[in-house]
């Protein structure tokens, strides 16, 4: 949901702060455990549920987000795993991040139908009943004064919905899957959210589009810090959208605060391409200068905090 700060935000934000300052005052690996074991209780705290059915429900979804912010892979639904399993592998400044990119937590999806058409309250009965006289599988009846869709025959046309003049029948799909473009999006055998990875390109709408917050992609922002204390020359290359994002911010307040994380520079994302174009040139022999590019990074979205 681009453009509205909402409790997945939220958990969001409030898991990528954790990780980087984790990432930056931590260097012994027993402390990074201990921290992974904590943070979950940091990020909800107290006693009472707050989202979800359960806080322990909650903490757990918070325990693989941790993971997945580091770039570990989800642990398995079937076994006994600690949250710092793989930890070891993970703490180093040149580790990529475990495939896939994009990832359902299982226990954090709603199991939303895949597609449906729907009566609402709204029905008024009417005398005309167009619902019922568009439908080409004869799926509406009327029971009571109200219309009435057998599933079993409905195809998801849709004809129904467009035809009712009160705007009283619904359809509706699970909001991962309609904006995923490629069709990678289906249900497991327990009707939750399954990406075909054959088809997926790592998009990353059907992140956006969850209100669930059960889909998460993987970080590089705790081996991008694990460089930055290695002592490497990393360069953030940010996008021109930040002035939006942060009112009153500069070039130059963001160029400061950017080197005081530990960039060596920050450059606007623009200049990325022209040096991709003038290398390409050179590759191609209607250039004579080699451009040496070492340790960019890419930050699409600077998100404003508070």
């Amino acid at each position: 949901m681009r453009g509205i700060y909402t409790p997945v935000t939220d958990i969001r934000r409030k898991v990528f702060t954790e990780v980087a300052r984790m990432a930056y005052e931590v260097n012994e690996l027993s402390d990074y455990e201990k921290l992974m074991r904590e943070l979950p209780f940091k990020i909800i705290p107290g006693e009472e549920k707050s989202l979800r059915s359960s806080i322990f429900l909650e903490r757990a979804i918070i325990s693989e987000r941790v993971r997945l912010a580091m770039g570990m892979s989800l642990r398995p639904l079937d076994e006994s795993v600690p949250a710092s399993e793989g930890l070891e592998h993970s703490v180093i400044a040149d580790k990529y991040y475990e495939p896939p990119l994009i990832n359902v937590i299982k226990f954090a999806c709603n199991a939303c139908p895949e597609k449906v058409i729907k009566v609402t309250a709204m029905c008024q009965g009417c005398l005309a009943h167009p619902c019922q006289e568009v439908c080409p599988k004869h799926a509406i009846s009327f029971r009571n004064g109200k219309s009435h869709i057998d599933q079993s025959l409905c195809v998801k046309c849709g004809r129904c919905v467009n035809s009712c003049p009160y705007s009283a029948i619904v359809k509706t799909e699970r909001p991962c899957a309609a904006a995923c473009g490629m069709g990678a999006i289906h249900s497991d055998e327990h009707g939750r959210a399954e990406i075909d990875y054959d088809k997926c390109v790592s998009c990353g709408m059907c992140l956006v589009n969850c209100p669930f917050g059960a889909i998460v992609d993987k970080g590089q922002i705790f081996q991008l810090i694990q460089s930055i204390k290695r002592g490497d020359e990393v360069v953030a290359i940010v996008a021109p959208a930040f002035i939006n994002q942060f009112p009153g911010m500069t070039p130059s307040k963001l160029k400061e605060a950017m080197r005081q994380l530990g960039f060596a520079d920050v450059a606007e994302v623009a200049i990325g391409a022209d040096l991709h174009h003038r290398r390409g040139e050179g590759l191609h022999g209607r250039g004579s200068r080699q451009d040496s590019v070492h340790g960019y990074v890419l930050l699409p979205r600077v998100e404003r905090d508070g």
